[in-house]
């Protein structure tokens, strides 16, 4: 398996009826996120069975594909990298983290992101807390997919129990602008919350007021309704001071 023969696979695949949903889906218009990327129109399920019968592909073809135009391309290369990474011994693994590290530019659009960073960034700094500082710098980094990366990585540690760092990252994203931001960080608290709700009540306890709407959405969707309703009341702390009375639901199950 070549990169080559990788293309002509995704190539047989595609739909061009397909391309044109799927660059409306990624906002690939004039000023918008993804702008200028281009599709095939290739779905997840075909590109994921392509990268599983790749997984042994030497990482001078998946860097090939990750710079091809294409975002087909690009992210069954990322999932060759998982699959890769998945099955290999520590060496391995850290001669892959290294790459998609080196390669994060190809990590343009939000899938991306989502299909690479908990399983290979965070799933290499699982068992390295000390190294997890990345993820801060990320966190403050001007792109939006560095930022991105930052908060989706710590999924790994979520699901190890660990809830420490994406707290503290979800904390220096509250300020973030972009809705994909504010997505990815509800997205996470709540996950957190799946695990221990408390740990995700402490946290709205917190900043609740300061959190943009969409994070606060996302993070309290497995919640009681009675007790969602009550923190999306919480007043903003942007708002006059005489509506900050109590910030602190009263509802608990």
């Amino acid at each position: 398996m070549t990169a080559s023969t990788i293309m002509k696979r995704l190539r047989a695949g595609a739909t061009p009826e397909k391309a044109v949903v799927l660059a409306r889906f990624f906002k690939t218009g004039p000023g918008q996120y993804g702008e200028g990327d281009r599709f095939l129109g290739v779905m997840v399920p075909g590109q994921r069975q392509i990268a599983k019968e790749s997984r042994d592909l030497p990482l001078v073809e998946v860097e090939k594909l990750l710079a091809r135009s294409y975002h087909e391309a690009r992210l069954t290369g990322f999932l060759v990298l998982t699959y890769a990474f998945e099955r290999a011994d520590a060496g391995r693994r850290r001669e892959i983290y290294g790459f998609t590290l080196a390669h994060r530019a190809a990590m343009n659009n939000w899938d991306l992101v989502d299909v690479i960073a908990p399983v290979i960034i965070g799933g290499w700094l699982l068992d390295r807390p000390v190294d997890r500082k990345l993820l801060r710098t990320f966190a403050k980094s001007a792109d939006l997919w560095e930022r991105r990366i930052a908060i989706v990585s710590t999924l790994a540690f979520i699901r190890a129990g660990e809830f420490a760092d994406t707290l503290a990252i979800s904390e220096m994203l509250l300020g973030d602008r972009h809705d994909l931001i504010h997505k990815a960080t509800g997205w996470m608290l709540r996950e957190a919350g799946k695990r221990d709700v408390a740990v995700l009540r402490g946290f709205l306890d917190e900043h609740a007021a300061r959190m943009p709407r969409t994070a606060l959405r996302y993070a309290i969707e497995r919640l009681p309704e009675a007790e969602r309703k009550a923190w999306m009341a919480v007043p903003r702390a942007d708002q006059p001071r005489a509506a900050h009375r109590k910030t602190r639901p009263m509802l608990r199950p």
